[in-house]
């Protein structure tokens, strides 16, 4: 479970304070917007860990109990804190309960990248189970109905799409691809979906191909007989995962595509 449905979970029988990096300078150890849920016995999240966190956790827990404080305090990550990241961060302290939990998980899922996973085999299954704890928002599509697992990371939303090409018009701006179906036929059918919605809109950032690149080869003459130019292929990465990971086992494949991923930056 991801610590946003950690945190909404929680709050409906616990109030917490809402930890958040409200701005840093310098060297720190996460970017403004990280966050952590402090509850009285259990803490959702990380800010970073070390002093700063144990800190955190201790000025949130004194206003759970009934402390009063400035919404946003300044903490010099220096000799004061053992920490010698050298840079400031300003933290903001916020209460949160039951009643705000609606307004909280829209606020907390904003930072998902949107990423559609085409197939639901093998690959696409470990691919899920890593991505499940990243912060994506994904769909998963496939032609058939039965192929989804019945429980599924809580940031995965599953769809059943014939023909599979067809899901590709409705994906949200920004959307990375992954394609990886039980066919070569519908692979190909989603990849000229992919190239056609990049030539009429450009919104889809990442369109990355699971193969080979004998594989690679084939499609790249069957799509220029479809009337996609060189240009337009080159916005397909094929094969997809981090250079220098040979392993070809479905969890070793899910990890070197995940870095990827995050390598191609998130928004």
């Amino acid at each position: 479970m991801l610590p946003r449905e950690q945190t909404t979970r929680r709050l409906a029988s616990a109030d917490a304070i809402l930890v958040t990096v409200h701005a840093t300078a310098g060297s720190v150890p996460r970017e403004p917007g990280a966050w952590m849920a402090v509850f009285a016995d259990a803490v959702v999240g990380t800010i970073g860990g070390g002093h700063l966190e144990f800190a955190a956790i201790a000025q949130a827990r004194g206003r759970l109990a009934g402390a009063a404080g400035e919404p946003v305090l300044r903490y010099a990550l220096g000799p004061a804190l053992g920490q010698c990241c050298g840079g400031v961060v300003h933290l903001r302290f916020e209460p949160v309960g039951r009643t705000d939990i609606p307004a909280l998980a829209t606020r907390l899922d904003a930072g998902r990248a949107p990423l559609a996973l085409f197939g639901g085999g093998h690959v696409g299954r470990a691919l899920v189970t890593v991505l499940g704890t990243l912060p994506f928002a994904i769909t998963w599509i496939d032609s058939r109905d039965e192929i989804f697992p019945v429980q599924v990371p809580d940031n995965v939303r599953c769809e059943h799409s014939d023909p599979v090409q067809a899901a590709v018009a409705d994906l949200a701006p920004g959307s990375r691809v992954l394609i990886m179906s039980f066919s070569h036929a519908e692979d190909l059918d989603v990849v000229a979906a992919c190239l056609t919605r990049l030539r009429q809109r450009g919104d889809l950032p990442y369109v990355g191909l699971i193969g080979s690149k004998t594989k690679w080869a084939t499609f790249r003459h069957r799509l220029d007989e479809r009337g996609f130019r060189q240009q337009e292929l080159a916005q397909v990465t094929c094969p997809i995962g981090v250079p220098g990971i040979a392993g070809k086992q479905p969890e070793v494949i899910a990890v070197a595509v995940a870095a990827q991923l995050l390598q191609a930056g998130l928004p």
